[in-house]
């Protein structure tokens, strides 16, 4: 290994670099960085542009819409049954392309039961029900990306 030092060359621990990438995912962080002697990894993910954009465009389309309009919108943003997104991401609706969906609107899901999985870095999260109920809205297209925190289906 000293050879390969000297030459530049630095032995990278796979196994290190997708546990910190797993970290990442469960800690909602945005870098990483270890260092261990004169060896130096960071992980880092960068947000996209579109959580910029995501908050604010609801404020302009519910302004300018009638205001019979907006305070249908509003429920489905501030539900307090809403499952959220843990991470930022790329929601899926179905295990695979041209499968059943997990959760259409209206069907009955049980507290654990996968409703969406979001694909971040790589990795398909799954996101379950925290509780059991009847699916009220589905507020994500299949293949959209996702914020952190951003509303993705309603339970009641």
């Amino acid at each position: 290994m000293n050879d390969k030092a000297e030459k530049g060359a630095m032995q990278v621990d796979v196994q290190l670099v997708r546990d910190l990438a797993a970290l990442l995912d469960d800690t909602n962080l945005t870098e990483i960085e270890v260092e261990d002697g004169d060896r130096k990894i960071r992980v880092a993910r960068t947000v996209s542009s579109a959580a910029v954009a995501y908050a604010p465009a609801p404020a302009p389309v519910a302004a300018a819409a009638p205001a019979a309009a907006a305070p249908a919108a509003a429920p489905a943003e501030t539900a307090t049954n809403a499952v959220r997104s843990p991470i930022v991401g790329t929601a899926y609706l179905a295990a695979e392309p041209g499968a059943a969906p997990f959760a259409p609107v209206g069907s009955t899901v049980k507290a654990g039961d996968t409703v969406v999985i979001v694909e971040a870095m790589k990795v398909m999260n799954a996101i379950t029900a925290p509780t059991a109920g009847t699916v009220k809205a589905v507020l994500v297209d299949n293949g959209q990306p996702v914020e952190y925190d951003q509303p993705l289906i309603v339970i009641e």
